[in-house]
């Protein structure tokens, strides 16, 4: 019987003998936003540029510059890799959008869905994936290879696609948990060492150290909570620092759960699954982040069908849910996606916590916005939103800016008007009450 050593040697590769795998066309996945194989995605890129990739479709969430110099940077690759977004864009996404809208051209397709049905999408064959392409930390002595920062839907792909093809990279961590491919699992593996993606994480502004000021009033100790991204989420973790008693169950861990953990105001104690653990799907952060996560065996990473599952979420007490939006409007709608009719951004997992968190005993969900954008001159508190309610209406709970809070719980439409009017940045109350009376709304 081969020993694992000598199984993982014979997958070792180089990423342009392991990229033979891939058929001339078909479709891919990419593993979910830090977990994604820059030695493997350049090999790629590189067949695509000699012609030996006809037509590759590219199933991704969250992609950063080395994915878009791989595959989408050019009018050529573009001809070749049809990117397909799914749920979110980032900066690079929109830089085709926006390249696209300039030329007449359809060139990106973004794929709606709630952020915990993704990886049911690979498993029922929906999506038929050719191969999964994703980043792992280096194997352990029970021939498991850890998928470290970014579990989301990446074990579904793996496991769901005809080919699984690894980088294996000294800089991921490993992380515990439903969190790793067995070498058995895998049919060729690179080896390639760089950094991994750190995101710099906007610093709060006056409004949002205000909103947090607000939400973190709301949360009791023994919360559970769940934070999004952006300035409010970083200036909340600052508010709870007098806490105790706090538990993780969150889609991301960022570096203020880091730091309310290394202080003992996140524990896990009281959870009601999972107790003592820190839960998530993705962990984005800088390099203190991902070692504090490596080889802890209090992080636990999770699918993102476990961790945002609406059965899930509303077994624990107290799940406070924090996320933000683009607008909200009278009805108390809210729009995370869209800005003036373009995608912007995408549904992600912010509807899973929105639901799960009002189902929970005592559970909260709070929307988090500047009642301003473009310094000042635009309104997020709206009529009506733009094209699509990323949050509906019924599911909705307390809408916060820097104004304070409206409950949209048990309120009429007339009551959740008057309710948000009143959190609407000044300069703009008169306007939207001649509008909300002028419609009827009061």
């Amino acid at each position: 019987m081969l020993s694992l050593n000598k199984i993982y040697a014979g997958k070792l590769l180089t990423a342009e003998q392991a990229v033979e795998l891939i058929p001339a066309q078909g479709s891919i996945c990419l593993g979910y936003g830090t977990s994604q194989p820059p030695g493997l995605m350049h090999a790629i890129g590189k067949l695509g540029r000699t012609g030996n990739i006809k037509k590759m479709r590219i199933y991704y969430m969250h992609s950063y510059q080395a994915a878009y110099e791989a595959f989408f940077c050019s009018d050529e690759l573009l001809e070749i890799f049809e990117p397909v977004p799914i749920s979110g864009l980032t900066e690079y996404d929109r830089k085709i959008l926006t390249y696209g809208h300039e030329t007449g051209r359809k060139l990106i397709s973004v794929l709606p869905s709630n952020f915990s049905e993704v990886p049911r999408l690979f498993e029922s064959g929906e999506i038929p994936l050719d191969a999964c392409l994703l980043t792992v930390s280096p194997m352990d002595k029970g021939g498991n290879l850890s998928l470290g920062t970014s579990n989301a839907y990446n074990l579904a792909a793996a496991r769901s696609a005809k080919k699984v093809i690894v980088e294996v990279n000294r800089n991921m961590p490993r992380v515990f948990g439903e969190s790793s491919l067995h070498i058995s699992e895998i049919d060729a593996v690179i080896e390639y060492d760089s950094p991994v993606h750190e995101i710099a994480f906007r610093k709060p502004s006056e409004a949002d150290e205000r909103i947090s000021e607000y939400i973190a009033e709301l949360i009791p100790n023994g919360a559970t909570i769940q934070l999004g991204v952006g300035g409010v989420p970083n200036a909340i973790c600052e508010q709870l620092r007098n806490k105790h008693d706090l538990g993780i169950h969150s889609e991301l861990l960022c570096p203020g759960m880091v730091e309310l953990i290394k202080l003992g105001v996140i524990n896990g104690s009281r959870k009601e699954l999972n107790r003592g653990k820190h839960v998530f799907t993705l962990c984005m952060g800088n390099r203190d982040t991902y070692d504090y996560i490596n080889d802890n065996s209090s992080m636990e990473g999770y699918p993102v069908s476990y961790v945002n599952d609406f059965k899930v979420i509303s077994q624990f007490s107290n799940l406070i849910s924090v996320n933000s939006a683009v607008q909200v409007d009278f009805f108390g709608q809210a729009n995370a996606e869209f800005i003036k009719g373009r995608t912007f951004s995408g549904v992600g997992g912010q509807n899973d916590f929105v639901r799960g968190a009002v189902a929970s005993p005592g559970g909260k969900s709070f929307i988090a916005l500047n009642s301003t954008a473009r310094n000042g001159t635009i309104s997020r508190i709206v009529p009506c939103v733009d094209n699509a309610a990323t949050d509906l209406r019924m599911d909705t709970h307390y809408i916060v800016t820097e104004y304070g809070i409206a409950n949209m719980k048990g309120k009429t439409t007339t009551e959740r008007t008057k309710a948000l009017i009143a959190i609407a940045h000044p300069k703009f109350r008169d306007e939207l009450e001649k509008v909300a009376r002028d419609q009827l709304y009061i």
